[in-house]
């Protein structure tokens, strides 16, 4: 298999297959071939086979049809938040190796559901899709903390403020995120996003408070979050995200880490770290936001037996730390995280490296500035 395509059969062909997989997916026709497909709305499939090239005799409304055919060995799965539990068991059930988007499931207990059908399954490949965990500014932020860079890390503070309403042809113009049918709304869909950053650069958090208001009567949930964190490396933090449906001027939306020799400010895809005696700027112009790096993260766990960065655990502990925030904040009490029974092994987050690689070997440029 690791001469020739995976059979790749895709569940849900919606935007987030036409926005963000199908990207990567065209140029790894090496690696990943698609044989079915598989949508409820015909219209979405009818327009996944006009961009990708793939065959419409190969499309069925039922993924269950799709997960019996013999050329299918990995599926991708890209379904509202309700339905990231069902289909994957299914498809796992069904002997094939998974990619699903994430959350693993609309509220914490359900996606720890999957943990023993994944543990029935040691054979095959299953990776949430988080994104965040495999782009190269992230990479490299970690890389860079890794080495000393800012010296002991002591402070975070993260904030993200943008204006939410539904736009056609956009995540936000669809019917079920408006809905919100799951644990803290946005925050749960989008907000993972973040939390994935926080804990690849911060370790994980054993402690936090939060505060939660609506100010968003088009989506359902809670528009505003505020997250005050201890971490289990004895750093503390915050994280803010304001997505109000009245106007919000745009702002920079920006993560910086403290350190006793230097700051780090992570904003778009450049890495900045400010010094005394000047700044260091790394830029990463041609960064995909990471979809690349988690297909093939998939592919090599699937030929190479390599390990998997983007794991069922891994995504529950970011959505760990959305619920818990949105019980201390209807609870009034400080939520305790360190107590779950993932495996040591997984923390603090591992960096991933391609196969055959064994350093970052990374697209950018460097820039310095003195502070004279």
């Amino acid at each position: 298999m690791a001469n020739t395509p995976i059979r790749l059969g895709v569940i849900g062909t919606g935007l987030a297959v036409e926005k963000l997989h199908w990207p990567a997916l065209k140029q790894m026709t090496d690696r990943f071939q698609i044989t079915a497909f598989a949508d409820t709305d015909r219209s979405h499939a009818e327009h996944f086979a006009s961009y990708s090239g793939a065959d419409m005799a190969n499309y069925t409304a039922d993924y269950q049809v799709l997960l019996g055919r013999e050329d299918v060995d990995a599926v991708l799965i890209s379904l509202p938040i309700p339905l990231q539990v069902e289909v994957p068991r299914a498809a796992l059930e069904a002997g094939k190796h998974v990619i699903c988007e994430k959350p693993p499931g609309p509220d914490e207990p359900e996606a720890r559901s999957l943990i023993e059908t994944a543990a029935a399954h040691p054979d095959q490949a299953f990776l949430i899709a988080e994104n965040y965990f495999y782009r190269d500014n992230v990479r490299w932020a970690k890389h860079l903390i890794e080495q000393g860079a800012l010296g002991r890390v002591h402070m975070m503070a993260y904030r993200q403020a943008s204006q939410m309403q539904p736009q056609e042809g956009e995540f936000s113009g669809t019917k079920w995120r408006q809905d919100g049918e799951y644990v803290g709304g946005v925050h749960l869909d989008g907000g993972v996003h973040q939390i994935a950053q926080i804990r690849m650069l911060m370790g994980d958090v054993q402690r936090l408070s939060a505060e939660i208001q609506d100010a968003n009567a088009i989506f359902n949930g809670p528009s505003d979050l505020i997250i005050t964190m201890k971490f289990v490396s004895s750093a503390i933090g915050s994280y803010i995200d304001t997505e109000p449906e009245h106007f919000v001027p745009q702002e920079s939306n920006a993560m910086r880490i403290y350190g006793t020799e230097g700051t780090m400010v992570i904003e778009g895809s450049d890495v900045v770290i400010h010094r005394e005696d000047g700044t260091e700027t790394y830029s990463f112009p041609n960064q995909d936001g990471g979809f690349y790096g988690e297909f093939r993260n998939f592919h090599e766990a699937i030929t190479h037996g390599e390990p998997i960065v983007g794991t069922l655990n891994q995504s529950i502990r970011n959505m760990e730390i959305v619920t818990k925030s949105i019980r201390s904040a209807e609870t009034g009490q400080v939520m305790v995280l360190d107590d779950t029974p993932e495996p040591l092994s997984e923390r603090p987050l591992p960096m991933w490296l391609p196969h055959g690689e064994s350093e970052l070997n990374l697209d950018m440029e460097r820039t310095t500035e003195s502070s004279s």
